[in-house]
C-alpha cells in the first residue's frame, strides 16, 4: 500500500477508491488468516504451559474447582482494579441466584503512586468502614483455629501477578496508571493480611484471583457449570480449566500429585507480542510506536476497546491527510481529533447503532444537509445503493440515497459533529459514510481475531479437533463461556460477527456448543466463590 500521506496526481476518483480498497484489504481476515492465528495461539498457550517467563503467561490459579450453583455461605470480596476500589458482601443462596451489597471508595493519585503500604493501609480501612456501615456481618463458617474466627475475604486483584498458590501471589507488574512503590516481587496477600493485622481485624484473606477468573466462577455459579471465562471490555484476557498434568512448568508442585483440574488465567492480551502472525496494518504500527508499552500486549492493542477508537483516528487522520486533495472532512482536523486517544470507542459503537437501527425516520436533531450534498446534476444519475457509497465516481448527493440510508447517514453526521467538535457545514454525507466504513472495518476485525482466543480454547480443551475445514466436535456438552466487558456487552453486532469467524474455525457445530453468557459481576461475585471453595477444601480436611 501507498503511504499514508499517499500523493494522488489528480486526486482522480479511481486512485481515491483504489486507495480505499487497500486500507480495506488490510483488515480482512479469511478462512487462511484465521487458521494461521489460531494455531500460533495454540503454540504459545502451550509453551506457556510449560515455561515460566512467556508473554502468554498461563498463570496457574490454584483453583480447582468450579460452582455448579448449590453453593451457600456469606462472603466478602474487595476488588481492585481501576479508579475504584470496591468492597463487596454476596449472600449465595445455593438456587443459581446471590445477594449483593457493595460500597466503592475512590483510589487517589497519590495511593496508586506512593507507598504500597499507604495503599494496603487504606483497603484494609475501607473493608473497616464498609463492615461498620454494614447492619449485618457475613457468617463466619464453623471449625476449629484462629482462623475459623475471622471473616473469610476473596481479593480480586486485577493486575498482573505470579500465583503459587491460591492464597499467594508475587505482583509482577503494575498497570493501568499504579505504580505503588516496594510492591512489585511482592505477595499480594501478604500485603493485604498485614495491613488487616495491624488494624487488628478479624478478616482473613483466603483467596487470590484476577476478574477474568472471576468471571468464569460467576458465571460458573448462575448457570450451573462453566469452563472458559474471557473480558472483551476496555482490555481482554482469558481463563479456562486445564488439566493439572499439562502444566508442565508446576514441577514437583504438591498440585500436580494431586492431579485434577485448574483454572488457568491465560493473560492472552500479551499473545504475538513478536507480531509474527498478526496482520499489523501502518495504522496499528503507529498506535504501537506511540503506546506506553510498545512492543507489549500486541493482541490487545488489536481488540480491546482501550485501543479500537485510536486505531479508527488513525485511519482518519490519514484519509484528511491524503494530498494533493484530502479524502475527508475536507482535510480539516478539529483539536479533538488531533489529539492521543482523542476518538473513544464509544463514537465507534453510536455510529454503528446509528447504521443498524431500524427506525429509518430521521431523528428530530438531525443535521440538514450541506451544500454540496444537496447538489445534484441531472447528469448525476438515478438512486445509489449502499454499496456505492464509498464509490468517489459516484456522486453523493441526498436526493440520490434511499431515504432509509439519508436518514442514517444523517444520525451518523450529528454524532460526528457532537464526539469530535466538527461543525456541521464540515461533515458530509460522504464523510459519514467513510466514518461509517472506518468503524466497521476495525470492529469487525476485532471480533473476529476475538473469535481465534475462545477457538483456541475449544481446542486446547479437547473439545474440538482440528481447525478450520478439519474440526471435528468432541462430545456434546456445551462450551460454557463467561463473559464481561462492554465491546461483548454493548457494541452493535460485536458477538454476532465472532461467531461468524467461531463458524470458521470451529465449524457450525462447534460454534452451536459456545455458549456465551454474561458473568454477572465476575469482580465481586468471582472472589466470594474462591472463598467458598477455599474454606470448603479447609473444612473438608479438618
Amino acid at each position: 500500500m501507498a503511504p499514508l500521506t499517499a500523493t494522488f496526481a489528480d486526486a482522480w476518483p479511481d486512485k481515491v477508491n483504489a486507495h480505499l480498497a487497500d486500507i480495506g484489504d488490510m483488515f480482512q481476515l479469511g478462512e487462511d488468516v484465521l487458521r494461521n492465528i489460531t494455531t500460533r495461539f495454540l503454540q504459545e498457550f502451550n509453551q506457556g504451559l510449560s515455561q515460566y517467563g512467556q508473554a502468554m503467561a498461563m498463570i496457574p490459579t490454584f483453583v480447582t474447582g468450579v460452582p455448579d450453583g448449590t453453593e451457600t455461605g456469606t462472603f466478602l470480596a474487595l476488588d481492585l482494579g481501576g479508579t475504584n476500589l470496591r468492597v463487596c458482601q454476596v449472600d449465595l443462596n445455593g438456587d443459581q441466584t446471590f445477594n449483593l451489597k457493595q460500597q466503592k471508595y475512590k483510589v487517589s493519585e497519590q495511593l496508586k503512586t506512593g507507598e504500597a503500604t499507604a495503599l494496603f493501609d487504606y483497603m484494609a480501612d475501607s473493608v473497616d468502614a464498609f463492615l461498620t456501615e454494614q447492619s449485618s456481618s457475613p457468617t463466619v463458617p464453623t471449625g476449629s483455629g484462629p482462623d475459623s474466627l475471622s471473616l473469610p475475604l476473596g481479593l480480586t486483584f486485577s493486575f498482573p501477578v505470579e500465583q503459587t498458590a491460591l492464597d499467594k501471589g508475587l505482583l509482577l507488574t503494575w498497570t493501568k496508571g499504579f505504580s505503588a512503590k516496594n510492591a512489585i516481587g511482592k505477595d499480594i496477600v501478604g500485603l493485604l493480611q498485614n495491613a488487616f493485622d495491624k488494624k487488628h481485624l478479624h478478616v482473613k484473606c483466603v483467596a487470590l484471583v484476577n476478574d477474568t477468573v472471576g468471571a468464569l466462577l460467576s458465571r460458573a455459579y448462575t448457570a450451573g457449570g462453566a469452563s472458559c471465562g474471557a473480558i472483551f471490555g476496555t482490555g481482554t484476557n482469558g481463563a479456562y480449566v486445564e488439566k493439572v498434568a499439562n502444566l508442565a512448568k508446576l514441577g514437583n508442585h504438591p498440585a500436580v500429585a494431586r492431579g485434577g483440574d485448574m483454572i488457568v488465567n491465560t493473560e492472552w492480551g500479551g499473545f504475538d507480542n513478536s507480531r509474527v502472525t498478526l496482520p499489523s496494518t501502518p495504522f496499528d504500527n503507529k498506535l504501537d510506536r506511540e503506546s506506553i508499552n510498545p512492543r507489549f500486549q500486541a493482541f490487545e492493542k488489536f481488540i480491546s476497546g482501550m485501543y479500537l477508537g485510536e486505531i479508527t483516528r488513525n485511519i482518519f487522520l490519514s484519509l484528511i491527510d491524503a494530498a494533493p486533495k484530502p479524502i475527508l472532512f475536507g482535510g480539516k482536523a478539529t483539536p479533538q481529533l488531533n489529539k492521543h486517544y482523542g476518538l473513544d470507542t464509544e463514537l465507534l459503537s453510536l455510529v454503528e447503532a446509528a447504521w443498524e437501527d431500524e427506525e429509518h425516520l430521521a431523528p428530530s436533531d438531525a443535521l440538514p444537509p450541506t451544500a454540496t450534498d444537496k447538489h445534484t446534476s441531472e447528469e448525476d444519475g438515478g438512486k445509489i445503493d449502499d454499496a456505492q457509497l464509498l464509490d468517489f465516481t459516484q456522486s453523493l448527493g441526498a436526493s440520490r440515497l434511499q431515504t432509509a440510508t439519508l436518514h442514517r447517514l444523517q444520525r451518523i453526521r450529528t454524532i460526528v459533529v457532537k464526539h469530535l467538535g466538527y461543525s456541521p457545514e464540515d461533515v458530509s454525507l460522504r464523510d459519514a459514510a467513510l466514518v461509517r466504513w472506518a468503524c466497521a472495518l476495525v470492529s469487525r476485525r476485532a471480533a473476529r481475531l476475538s473469535a481465534t482466543a475462545v477457538a483456541t480454547v475449544a481446542v486446547q480443551m479437547g473439545r474440538v479437533k482440528g481447525i478450520g475445514s478439519d474440526a471435528q466436535v468432541q462430545g456434546s456438552d456445551p462450551i460454557a463461556v463467561g463473559v464481561d466487558g462492554s465491546l461483548i456487552q454493548f457494541y452493535p453486532r460485536f458477538e454476532e460477527r465472532m461467531r461468524e469467524a467461531l463458524r470458521v474455525l470451529i465449524g457450525e457445530e462447534g460454534e452451536k456448543l459456545v455458549k456465551i453468557g454474561l458473568a454477572k459481576d465476575g469482580s465481586g461475585v468471582g472472589g466470594t466463590h474462591t472463598c467458598s471453595l477455599s474454606l470448603h477444601c479447609a473444612l473438608s480436611s479438618q
